[in-house]
């Protein structure tokens, strides 16, 4: 007895030890993940300061007294987690050092100073306000125009993110490290971008020095019409500044903020609109851009448009707008449209976005959208409703989109849009998919088309290169599940509105992004570094090719904007649609004109949506 109870005594350490080091890797862990400051780590190792004083002071003492302080020690470390949330902290206009202030710029509002980049190449402007904050009794009214202001005015961060859902921390570092490959273990990033109500603002980046009549860029980021940024690294004006355009980016409503609809609303307005507040921001943010862009140089008569995923979607929505005609020349659109008889998102009837709405009041307890307007918008973000599309008001859109098309109303002169290789595999993660369920789980995206669709792509999975650990649940058929997806939910709209604009005699050309890169890939939102030029954002996923197709995409986009052409001297010739109307061109490893990997599939989709409109 004497033997067993001197081992015990001996291993007791042992356990304590691994079980001690284990803790603390996982508290270091999460601290990193969760991007926690110094303090946090600092409280943490308090925590087993304590937990070794009372294991020492207990020595000798029952085992359940011992075994209490693992209890101790979990409620510290949680409390060191909990109580160290990291800061928020605005984002300043130019990342690392500067180049100093610029020149004073004098607008009606008043007037403003940005920072150059540090080699004084470009001028950056960021938080201007171009619409009066939408708050309080302005929360779901149309944007109001922008105050101004005594003095002159530091335009050198970014404003707040319009309000969204709080991401996790530790969930966003560990997409970093699964998806984006871009997660570096640092103190200097233990902060959190803020959100606000009070979002609308927008930014410039120009080249440096006096400039007259360049041509502008308003990009309009994605996000589901729920979430998204403006300081995003990968759509950094600064590139393009440097290539001799203006790029203007801004903020607008998102989800229950954005696209909330209620009939009493609309009685408020003389314009009698509700569920388009986002679009409406979007339409301001131009008016601004027109008011204002000569004042950095710009030239309001050549203003293009741009967007990718929802902010694509909203570029086509600004294209059939009657509000927004003159406001722009010309339209790029990457990953989305709504050109479909029955768009498969961002676009809803009135009707379900009313019933929507009234569930919101529901949850809430509201008995009107006065008592809404009272709920802290920290609190309404969390909605369990989504609002997530834009819909036919009768104002900021008259019609179905694909309608104004028809009639020859919309108002792009030319367009250059495209799509991705693996455009909806993120959005079908959790789905899994083989030879038995394949046909069904087309139909809600094709109806009766769903068995013709597997026939054209049999059964196939994924490939191994785009599947995501842990969450991609795969199956025998996903791979090809997840093209037919794409076809239908993106690049079918591109095809589209190629072809109502190809009717029209207006140009326009399609690209199909296939880029393999240690970063997203040819996933959703992957060309976009390439586009704007930001690989060196996280240059270690990337390497000599990734950069020659970057300054490839970014000659075209840039040629477009400047000429209503993307082709120019030194890049591989680009048909227009019309030329080659079943070819894109492929922006990959080799840059050239190619089949559309999808045209067996579009006259199936062209039947569903022909019997789903007619519904």
């Amino acid at each position: 007895m004497k033997d067993s109870t001197e081992n015990t005594k001996k291993k007791a350490p042992v356990g304590t030890i691994v079980l001690t080091v284990l803790l603390a890797l996982i508290t270091a862990a999460l601290l990193e993940l969760g991007k926690h400051p110094i303090y946090g780590w600092f409280l943490a190792a308090a925590a087993f300061c304590v937990f070794f004083l009372l294991r020492r002071c207990l020595e000798g003492r029952r085992r359940i007294l011992r075994a209490l302080t693992w209890l101790v020690l979990l409620l510290l470390l949680w409390g060191a987690l909990a109580f160290s949330p990291p800061p928020y902290r605005s984002i300043p206009a130019v990342e690392g050092e500067t180049g100093g202030v610029t020149a004073p710029v004098t607008l009606a509002q008043g007037t403003l100073t940005g920072v150059y980049t540090v080699d004084k190449k470009v001028e950056v402007y960021a938080g201007i306000p171009y619409a009066a904050p939408p708050v309080g009794d302005l929360r779901w009214r149309p944007p109001q125009p922008a105050t101004g202001w005594e003095g002159v005015r530091a335009c050198d961060t970014f404003a707040p993110m319009s309000m969204q859902p709080e991401a996790n921390t530790v969930f966003s570092s560990l997409t970093d490290i699964a998806l984006y490959h871009s997660f570096r273990i640092s103190l200097d990033d233990n902060w959190r971008e803020p959100r606000s109500e009070d979002s609308l603002y927008l930014n410039i980046w120009k080249p440096a020095g006096a400039q007259e009549d360049l041509p502008v860029l308003v990009y309009i980021h994605g996000g589901s019409l729920t979430t998204g940024q403006t300081s995003d690294g990968a759509i950094n004006g600064e590139a393009m500044a440097r290539d001799g355009i203006i790029v203007v980016n801004f903020a607008y409503r998102l989800s229950v903020f954005g696209y909330f609809a209620n009939e009493a609303l609309a009685d408020e307005t003389a314009e009698g609109t509700t569920g388009n507040y986002g679009l409406l921001d979007q339409i301001a943010a131009l008016q601004w851009v027109r008011d204002n862009i000569a004042a950095f140089g710009g030239d309001a008569d050549q203003v293009t448009i741009c967007g990718e995923s929802a902010g694509a979607s909203s570029v086509n929505a600004l294209c059939v707008s009657p509000l927004s005609k003159g406001l722009f020349r010309r339209a790029i659109a990457e990953s989305s449209g709504i050109t479909a008889k029955v768009p498969y998102h961002t676009f809803r009837s009135m009707e379900d976005a009313l019933e929507t709405g009234e569930k919101i009041l529901a949850e809430f307890h509201c008995a009107d959208v006065d008592a809404l307007r009272a709920v802290p918008a920290e609190k309404l973000v969390n909605t369990a409703h989504a609002n997530s599309a834009m819909t036919v008001d009768g104002w900021a859109i008259r019609e179905q989109p694909w309608l104004t098309y028809a009639k020859g109303e919309n108002h792009e002169q030319a367009l250059l849009s495209g799509f991705n290789a693996h455009e909806a595999d993120l959005f079908n993660l959790a789905k899994k998919v083989d030879d038995k369920n394949y046909a069904d789980a087309l139909r809600p995206i094709l109806g009766d088309e769903a068995e013709a669709a597997a026939a054209l792509y049999p059964a196939q999975p994924q490939d191994d290169a785009y599947r995501v650990p842990i969450v991609e649940l795969g199956g025998s058929a996903k791979g090809s599940f997840n093209a037919v997806f794409s076809a239908a939910w993106f690049t079918y709209s591109h095809y589209n509105w190629s072809r109502c604009l190809t009717a029209q005699q207006r140009p326009c050309w399609e690209y199909f992004f296939t880029k393999e890169n240690g970063s997203m890939r040819a996933f959703h939102a992957g060309e976009l570094p390439y586009v704007f030029g930001n690989l060196q954002r996280n240059a270690a996923a990337y390497d000599a090719s990734d950069g020659v197709l970057s300054d490839t995409m970014r000659a075209y986009w840039v040629n477009f904007v400047r000429t209503g052409d993307p082709n120019g001297p030194g890049l591989p010739v680009w048909p227009a649609f019309a030329e080659a109307p079943e070819q894109v061109m492929e922006l990959g490893e080799t840059v050239g004109m190619r089949s559309d990997p999808y045209l067996p599939l579009y006259p199936l989709i062209d039947r569903y949506q022909d019997a789903k409109a007619g519904e």
